[in-house]
């Protein structure tokens, strides 16, 4: 048997120094985004982040991200959500709004059951397997479900493990169901021009969003407070909100980093356990909004692409990023998924706080 134990301790990164872990972490950051941006797949910042993290760790770094940026970059990711959903949604939703109703519902009851059965097998403690199993957006769930009591690790590996069966699926639809080809995506420019009063009016919002929520101590309360407040002052005119393209990504590196270096060996060999069956789950809540979309095109006479991408589970920019290169209902979509989006975010902590004092699985391993 060969013995790589010289060649783990020549990588280590024990006993280096603070600056060379972080230049690390950065370089290996910024090679495996470009990498992921190629090949486009969704939340490729964030990931690429998480990975790269995760990689310093297993390497015996010791680099963790201070309290308050991770804070400021869950707000600013509140004020990011806050800026997508315009009240033009509550038309689009008040017009048919039982189907709506029990289209969201449906989801999420489906996607908690799910959940359930992975804490009834032990696959994964009740309270991480219903955050994990929530068909949310991805970024928002996995910050927000540390402060519920789960395990922000092992939902961080559930929610995008979605998020990318989500996308290659939707995609390959699109792709089937649109003659031709695709639209191109439109090239991210970095650093636009800002407005300077609606960029501090924005950086008011995120900082202090995370002041009230420390005051407050609200669950949640850096993504929540900003998403709401933000959400209420731009739809009536009080402020717009200005978030440029740098400053998102640095918030999604952040969140990613903070996510990937709590990683340890154990937690990674409890969630390659749990693969096989957290796959399982995904692939039957996939196949199961299929079903919802086919009754969807037969009770609202929507085309078919525009009702599977208006119930995939979860992944809303990815969806969005598919639907807007694809000749379908862009409105509809947008509004099924963000009316979702909005119920996890209200029932989520209750649901998850039921069905986990029903399982009284211990959390993994730190």
């Amino acid at each position: 048997m060969i013995d790589f134990s010289g060649f783990r301790r020549f990588c280590s990164l024990e006993g280096r120094s603070q600056r060379l872990q972080w230049a690390l972490l950065a370089g290996l950051s910024i090679v495996l985004v470009g990498v992921l941006e190629l090949v486009r797949l969704p939340a490729a910042l964030m990931l690429g982040a998480m990975i790269s993290a995760i990689v310093i760790s297993a390497l015996d770094g010791r680099v963790r991200v201070p309290r308050y940026p991770y804070l400021i970059a869950q707000s600013v990711i509140g004020c990011m959500i806050a800026d997508s959903i315009p009240l033009s949604i509550i038309d689009e939703v008040t017009r048919d709004w039982p189907v709506f109703l029990s289209a969201v519902v449906l989801v999420i009851a489906l996607a908690a059951f799910l959940g359930w059965l992975l804490a009834r097998w032990q696959v994964l403690p009740g309270v991480t397997a219903i955050w994990g199993s929530s068909p949310g957006g991805a970024s928002a769930i996995t910050v927000m479900a540390g402060d519920y009591g789960a395990d922000v690790r092992l939902v961080a590996f559930m929610q995008y493990l979605r998020v990318v069966c989500v996308a290659g699926a939707a995609s390959v639809i699109a792709r089937i169901w649109v003659s031709g080809p695709l639209a191109e995506a439109e090239p991210i420019i970095w650093f636009p021009a800002i407005d300077g009063l609606a960029f501090a009016e924005t950086a008011g919002l995120f900082v202090g969003g995370v002041l009230l929520a420390r005051l407050t101590k609200l669950p949640g309360g850096p993504i929540l407070i900003p998403l709401v407040m933000g959400a209420v002052l731009q739809d009536t005119g009080l402020m717009r909100i200005e978030l440029p393209p740098w400053l998102l990504a640095m918030s999604y590196a952040v969140i990613g980093w903070s996510i990937g270096l709590r990683f340890t060996p154990e937690i990674v060999r409890h969630a390659m356990r749990a693969f096989p069956r957290v796959l399982s789950s995904i692939l039957l809540l996939i196949a199961a909004c299929g079903g919802l979309a086919a009754a969807l095109v037969f009770l609202l006479d929507v085309d078919p692409l525009t009702a599977y991408l208006a119930t995939s589970p979860g992944g809303l920019d990815s969806v969005a990023i598919i639907a807007a290169s694809s000749p379908v209902d862009l409105p509809f979509i947008m509004s099924m998924q963000t009316a979702r989006f909005v119920m996890v975010l209200l029932f989520g902590p209750p649901l998850a706080r039921f069905i986990a004092k029903r399982f009284t699985v211990p959390e993994a391993a730190e």
